[in-house]
């Protein structure tokens, strides 16, 4: 900090009869001021990222940009038997651009944000409507789907419920 006001200010140099150079930062007899031009500076060129195919770079740089895409999963009227969990995604053609966000719900409530899947424990019995959104930074949908999918829970006293196999019996010991 103590530095930037002496870069700023003036420099003087005189030449001696000697040849030698006498720099000050005060005007000096027989003195000149030195100018000093302005720094040398470089920037570097942008250059497309190497891991992404052009094809989504040039995608990307369009402002009416849209996907030509968007699956969810589980498929629309699919019935799961006592699932233990459901994973809900979001697939998008071309593949998820930088910078854009997923929104997805199921039921009307937001189960997750950010991701292109969620994965739903011991979901309740019954009928599951889900959608998702793709967005922009500035909030503008690119993308969504929605599908509905159902759960059944085989109950405990169904005709259809298969009893556990029965357990082995530990054998007897024979008496000698």
């Amino acid at each position: 900090m103590v530095a930037a006001p002496a870069a700023l200010a003036e420099t003087w140099v005189r030449v001696e009869k000697d040849g030698t150079k006498t720099y000050s930062d005060r005007p000096i007899p027989g003195g000149t001021p030195v100018v000093l031009s302005s720094a040398q500076t470089y920037s570097a060129p942008q250059i497309a990222d190497p891991t992404r195919p052009a094809e989504v770079q040039s995608l990307e740089a369009t402002a009416n940009f849209r996907y030509q895409s968007c699956t969810l999963s589980p498929r629309n009227d699919d019935t799961l038997q006592n699932p233990e969990s459901v994973t809900i995604s979001l697939s998008t053609t071309p593949t998820l651009l930088i910078g854009h966000d997923v929104n997805i719900s199921m039921d009307g409530a937001s189960v997750g944000t950010g991701q292109s899947s969620v994965t739903i424990q011991y979901p309740d019995r019954g009928t599951h409507s889900v959608s998702a959104q793709v967005v922009n930074r500035s909030g503008q949908t690119l993308c969504s789907a929605s599908t509905t999918f159902h759960v059944q829970r085989t109950n405990l006293n169904s005709p259809q419920r298969q009893p556990p196999p029965p357990r082995p019996r530990p054998p007897r010991p024979t008496p000698h």
